[in-house]
């Protein structure tokens, strides 16, 4: 991707090319952002942005990095900050229901690499994009996140493995961060809140055998990926103004107790720039009344 200097808005969607993230790149694309999608998947993610690109108006383009793996984490980042002289909106989008445990580098497991670390990752590295354009970023999370348990010794690894409780405590992990991303961001302009968009008939947690049966029956109930995409579009556009909050759909709710204890936030944050490779610095103080 060529380094594009524009004053159009750009707006970064992990996950784009299906799913809620495909839903929330459409509607940047027709709102005139310039839209850049995150996919690991080369032909993938190429057929997603020339559907976009039909919609007219904005560039789309294509960043190529597999969040799953903190080395395809570092490659999306630097695609990014080859291809975005700004960042305007940055939505973590990507995540991973895990039907069994797989191990990536370093032994980490990989939901917990994509649902967490990779968010944490992109937005230390793409960070002075973030503060120089006062960017919005919306972490898409899951109500699900207060069925999970922070193990700090087992969690990364997935050493208490389990489908359900893995997605549940990888989302905790990164909810956990939400405040204090916002402390972090206090006073340069950087707006960041987290969001549940609904139960969304998505490609999530898709499987086989009986159970992958039935969840897909299941989903027939469930909501659309653009109806899943208008909250995270609304606080994408900054229609309010509070940072490290979470929303379910619409409404701000409080976090649950298990996802504003500071002390863990504090831990989980200095085990991520460990696991991650990056400098270690004192993490936020958090920031009561913010969350």
């Amino acid at each position: 991707m060529v380094e594009r200097m524009s004053s159009t808005p750009t707006a970064v969607v992990t996950g784009g090319n299906r799913g809620i993230g495909y839903a929330v790149a459409q509607e940047l694309v027709r709102q005139g952002y310039r839209v850049v999608l995150v996919a690991r998947d080369q032909q993938r993610g190429e057929m997603a942005r020339s559907a976009l690109g039909t919609l007219g108006g904005s560039d789309v383009a294509l960043a190529i990095g597999d969040l799953s793996e903190l080395s395809g984490i570092r490659s999306a980042a630097q695609a990014l900050l080859t291809a975005c002289p700004r960042i305007d909106v940055l939505v973590h989008n990507a995540g991973i229901w895990p039907s069994r445990l797989l191990r990536g580098e370093n032994g980490l497991e990989q939901a917990f690499v994509t649902n967490h670390l990779a968010p944490f990752v992109l937005n230390h590295l793409l960070e002075p994009r973030l503060v120089s354009s006062r960017a919005r970023v919306v972490q898409v999370s899951a109500g699900l996140y207060t069925k999970g348990h922070v193990d700090l010794e087992r969690t990364p690894t997935g050493a208490d493995f389990h489908p359900l409780r893995t997605y549940a405590d990888t989302k905790l992990c990164n909810l956990l961060l939400v405040p204090l991303f916002a402390q972090h961001w206090s006073e340069a302009g950087v707006r960041i809140n987290a969001v549940h968009p609904g139960v969304i008939r998505t490609g999530l947690g898709d499987r086989v055998g009986v159970p992958g049966y039935v969840l897909k029956a299941m989903k027939l109930l469930w909501k659309s990926p653009r109806t899943g995409a208008a909250p995270v579009v609304r606080l994408a556009q900054g229609v309010t103004d509070p940072t490290g909050r979470y929303f379910h759909i619409d409404k701000e709710t409080p976090l649950a107790p298990m996802a504003r204890d500071v002390a863990l936030a504090q831990q989980v944050w200095a085990q991520a720039l460990d696991l991650s490779g990056l400098p270690r610095t004192p993490p936020p103080s958090g920031a009561p009344g913010v969350a």
